[in-house]
Parts: structure tokens; C-alpha cells; sequence
């Protein structure tokens, strides 16, 4: 009796291994490429550029709101500067990596927003002039 218990956990697990091999192989001939190395650098692609639009729609509708022109808010996302670029995706990066990263991210964003908010009406200032000089590089 002993045998048949340890004997059904194998027939199982090789229908299971047979199933998956299956399903391997069914998805491999629905890919775009045979070489399955292509279609990984095709779903990467696809992926980052997909989500990179996503990025694009959502600072749109946040910033249009924020400033009620959806045309500026076009002009500001222009006008960052490659450094603004980069140290936005290293800070995602850290914290998206991470639950430490995350914590030292989030961490500094509620510093910056406390100093702002305790600064409040210079902060504000500051910040318009900050976007007016961003969205007048956006122009050219």
C-alpha cells in the first residue's frame, strides 16, 4: 500500500512536467521568433515602451491639472534637462530595488515636501519660477 502512495505523486508530477513542456512549446510556436533570446528583447521593448508612454500620459493629466493647461504641461515635460531625467529614474530605481531603497526615497520626498510646506509661501515661488524656466526650455 505503502508503494502505491509514493508511486501517484510521480505519475502526477510527470503529467504535470508533460503539461508544461506542452505549454512551452505551444507558446513558442505562437512567439514572433523561434529564437526565444529575440522574443525576451522584443517583450523588454515593448514593455519599457509601453510604460514609458504610460509615464507620459499620467505626468500630462497630473501636470495639465495642476496647472490648467494642458499645453504647458506639454512644454515643461519638454524642457527637463537629461540631468532631471536621470536622477528621476535612479530615485525609482532605488526605490522600486529595494524596501531600504524605498524607505530613503520616500523618506526624502516627505523631507523636501515638510521643508516646503514649512517654507510655504517662498516654496511656492521658488517652484513657479522653477516651471516657468523649465517650460520656456520646453518652447525651443
Amino acid at each position: 500500500m505503502a508503494k502505491s502512495v509514493t508511486r501517484a505523486p510521480r505519475k502526477a508530477g510527470k503529467t504535470i512536467d508533460e503539461a508544461a513542456d506542452k505549454a512551452v512549446i505551444e507558446a513558442a510556436e505562437k512567439a514572433p521568433s523561434p529564437n526565444p533570446m529575440t522574443n525576451m528583447i522584443l517583450a523588454d521593448v515593448l514593455m519599457r515602451g509601453s510604460g514609458s508612454l504610460m509615464r507620459r500620459a499620467v505626468e500630462h493629466s497630473l501636470l495639465g491639472k495642476a496647472l490648467g493647461s494642458p499645453t504647458k504641461a506639454k512644454r515643461i515635460i519638454k524642457g527637463r534637462t537629461m540631468t532631471q531625467t536621470l536622477v528621476g529614474t535612479a530615485l525609482a530605481r532605488i526605490a522600486t530595488r529595494s524596501v531600504p531603497g524605498a524607505l530613503i526615497v520616500g523618506g526624502g520626498l516627505l523631507a523636501k515636501t515638510l521643508f516646503d510646506r514649512k517654507r510655504g509661501h517662498k516654496a511656492r515661488e521658488a517652484g513657479e519660477k522653477a516651471v516657468e524656466k523649465q517650460a520656456d526650455r520646453g518652447r525651443s
